[in-house]
C-alpha cells in the first residue's frame, strides 16, 4: 500500500476477525517498531509483544479508553526510556507510527491505546502501573502506548480533516 494512501485513510479499528495473526507479519510488524528511528540513535525505547489472550483480556483494564485490546490478536507495548534519552517520548511515538504503517502494509488494522497521560500524572501513574504488573515492565520504563492488531471485522471511511491551509504554513505561520 501507498504511504500517503495509508495515513490519508488510516482509522482506528476496534473490531477484528478471529484470525491469528501469521508470525511472519507480526515479526514484520515488530521489525518496523524496532528500525524507527530515535534521537542520537540511542536505545530509548522497548518493544513487548502480547499474543496470549488473557493477557490481552487482562490489558483492557489498563484504561477504560481500550476494551477492544481483548479483541485484538496481537499487541505491541512501546515504553521508553528517559534514563537514556531526553527524547524517549518522541521516539516511543514515532515508534508506534511505524508499528501502525507496517501493519497497514501488511493487510493489519490497529488501534491506538494511549498509556502514558502527560496532563495527568496520577492518571498516568494508574494506567502505567497496571501496564507493568500485566507486561512486567521494569519501574524505569515509561508505558507511551499499547497497539492492539488484528485483520478487520470493520471498515470505516476515512475522517474529515480540518482544511489543509488552516494548518500547513510555508515561511512562516499566517
Amino acid at each position: 500500500m501507498d504511504v500517503l494512501e495509508a495515513i490519508k485513510n488510516r482509522r482506528e479499528i476496534t473490531r477484528y476477525k478471529d484470525r491469528e495473526i501469521e508470525q511472519e507479519l507480526l515479526d514484520a510488524v515488530v521489525d518496523a517498531t524496532y528500525f524507527a528511528p530515535t534521537g542520537n540513535n540511542l536505545p530509548s525505547k522497548d518493544i513487548i509483544v502480547v499474543t496470549d489472550p488473557e493477557k490481552l483480556v487482562t490489558l483492557k483494564e489498563t484504561t477504560p479508553f481500550m476494551p477492544w485490546i481483548a479483541e485484538a490478536k496481537a499487541a505491541i507495548a512501546i515504553t521508553g526510556r528517559p534514563d537514556i534519552s531526553k527524547y524517549w517520548l518522541q521516539d516511543s511515538s514515532i515508534a508506534a507510527g511505524y508499528c501502525w504503517l507496517e501493519a497497514v502494509e501488511k493487510g493489519l488494522v490497529g488501534a491506538f491505546g494511549a498509556i502514558y497521560h502527560a496532563e495527568d500524572a496520577e492518571e498516568s501513574e494508574r494506567r502505567e502501573s497496571h501496564a507493568r504488573k500485566v507486561l512486567s515492565i521494569p519501574e524505569d520504563r515509561r508505558v507511551v502506548a499499547i497497539i492492539g492488531l488484528g485483520y478487520p471485522d470493520e471498515t470505516k471511511p476515512p475522517k474529515k480533516h480540518i482544511p489543509r491551509e488552516e494548518i500547513v504554513h510555508y515561511e512562516q505561520f499566517k
